[in-house]
């Protein structure tokens, strides 16, 4: 257990790390920084959206809006109907974000694969294969659990916590099988 918390540790060390150097290596990306002036219809001219990367003190409409879609005597008028907000954004926040989120993913992913591939090998050596593939008759209608105190005997003798878990899905799905029983055989709802 001590080796799982190592790798999860060196994990967030690592993206850490990374997410560091990234800091250090990159300062303030041009495509971090940008003004936006929007400007509502005008007279005859539509209205548009304006984009561009300059500093705060220089986010406003003259410095902006180019080129100048009306004359010289109605800039005035037209850059006062402009909004214009100085927008900034962290893309090394945003790379480290989606690292984090691929990663776990990606842990997802890998712990989806052993469910479906390697858990029914490992159910196979543990617990024999005449175990996993019962019937209903084997179960019976009045010891649902019949099966649940050899599970739990072998889980004790073996005191690890593969079987412990191994135990209490073998008695939720049997908890699982009476109850569908009761519903659909007897039509009873259990309380």
């Amino acid at each position: 257990m001590a080796a799982r918390c190592g790798g999860g540790a060196r994990l967030c060390s690592l993206l850490a790390l990374v997410a560091l150097a990234a800091l250090g290596a990159e300062a303030k990306n041009s495509e971090d920084v940008r003004c936006k002036c929007i400007c509502p219809p005008y007279k005859d001219h539509s209205g548009h959206i304006y984009n561009k990367n300059v500093s705060q003190k220089d986010c406003d409409c003259l410095h902006v809006v180019e080129p100048m879609p009306v004359p010289g005597p109605d800039v005035e008028a037209y850059c006062l109907r402009c909004e214009c907000k100085y927008e900034e954004r962290s893309s090394v926040t945003i790379k480290v974000t989606i690292i984090i989120y691929l990663s776990i993913l990606g842990l997802l992913l890998l712990y989806m694969v052993y469910l479906t591939l390697v858990e029914p090998i490992l159910k196979r050596r543990l617990f024999g294969h005449s175990q996993l593939i019962q019937s209903d008759e084997d179960i019976g209608d009045h010891q649902p659990f019949a099966n649940a105190h050899d599970v739990l005997a072998r889980s004790r003798s073996r005191a690890n916590v593969l079987n412990k878990v191994e135990y209490a899905q073998q008695r939720w799905k049997l908890q699982v099988q009476e109850q569908r029983k009761s519903v659909f055989d007897r039509h009873v709802v259990l309380s």
